[in-house]
């Protein structure tokens, strides 16, 4: 990684030198020897460099959303934070104030793969609810108020055109066509918009949000996963819209809330993924999936993070740390999980 980040041109989080720059910090602070650091500084400082005057703020591609410009913020945070460089969070704060200016933060129409043209997405990873989730860390970073009227503006949203039942939630994939598709998942779901709504909470302390996040989770609960097939969580195993997506939400649920019922629901799904897994007859595993809904025919075993073995083994290590109970141990979580980072409920961990 240290030497392949010159030949990348994409500069976001998920797909892009942003997502390399915080793997390389992540290293650097384990390995310690300085190389992995220096080419974190290295990536992140093109990633700065590459922004470009937009009107209202500076940016990259003009898409605030969690997988486009969003994604950057988020990664030049970590950064800022990792390398000790201020420089990052003021041109993080300067592409958020571009976002928070809009009526809706996030509201976007049709530029989604196969969406239609006029559709609005109010999920997590190309949404208004990733958007109001960079909003709420900026908030929870600099303490500047607008951030928060605005990532507050992007959930009043997204409780609006939300499914309502008893102490359930869900939230449609896209609107208005697919009012009635609820996905479960990080990306366009309830594990991913769950997020955004403890965010809020985290950084700001209105117990309304956290009976939100949790009201989502309720729904993922009483759908009938994993042992029943729903349209918004098919033959998918991954981190973006799959199981390991919904180990990450229960188990870090249980870690903010010591709701037990959270830690077992997360344990079931586990051993549901577990049990899914084949060898690769190399000592590894694989898991197969039909990854894009749209093509249910074209099934994979892909390797990489948001779709692949890596995200679901970093889920796994996720729950296995919050089985040792009192002496969970730290596990390495992306700035788009806000959950705590030993994952146990304060107060229960011993030395």
């Amino acid at each position: 990684m240290a030497s392949a980040w010159r030949e990348m041109a994409d500069v976001t989080f998920h797909r892009g030198l942003g997502g390399v720059a915080v793997a390389l910090c992540e290293a650097g602070w384990v390995l310690g020897d300085g190389v992995a650091e220096e080419a974190a500084a290295a990536a992140m400082e093109r990633v700065a460099r590459s922004a470009r005057p937009m009107e209202g703020g500076a940016g990259w591609s003009g898409d605030p959303a969690l997988r486009a410009d969003g994604g950057v913020v988020l990664a030049l945070l970590r950064a800022a934070s990792m390398l000790g460089v201020p420089a990052y969070e003021e041109l993080a704060v300067e592409a958020g104030a571009r976002a928070a200016r809009l009526a809706v933060p996030g509201h976007r129409f049709g530029h989604c793969p196969g969406l239609p043209e006029d559709a609005v997405t109010p999920g997590f990873l190309a949404g208004t609810a990733g958007t109001a989730y960079v909003l709420a860390r900026l908030y929870g970073a600099t303490g500047q108020e607008r951030f928060l009227e605005a990532a507050r503006r992007g959930a009043a949203f997204v409780r609006e055109v939300s499914v309502v039942s008893g102490a359930t939630a869900l939230v449609p994939h896209h609107l208005p066509q697919g009012r009635e598709l609820h996905y479960l998942g990080y990306c366009s779901g309830s594990a991913g918009v769950a997020r955004m709504f403890y965010e809020l909470y985290r950084v700001a302390g209105d117990a309304g949000d956290l009976e939100w996040a949790e009201r989502l989770a309720g729904g993922v609960m009483a759908s009938g996963v994993p042992w029943r097939r729903v349209p918004g969580l098919w033959e998918t195993a991954c981190q973006c819209c799959g199981a390991a997506g919904l180990v990450e939400l229960f188990t870090g649920l249980w870690a903010a809330t010591g709701r037990a019922a959270y830690l077992e629901f997360a344990q079931v799904l586990g051993e549901h993924l577990a049990g899914r897994a084949l060898e690769d007859g190399g000592g590894g595993l694989r898991w197969y999936q039909a990854y894009r809904r749209l093509r249910p025919g074209e099934v994979s075993a892909d390797t990489g993070y948001m779709a692949g073995a890596a995200g679901i083994g970093a889920a796994m290590l996720h729950l296995e740390a919050a089985l040792r109970g009192g002496r969970a141990r730290r596990v390495v979580l992306l700035p788009d999980n806000p959950f705590p980072e030993i994952p146990v409920p304060a107060g229960t961990s011993r030395a």
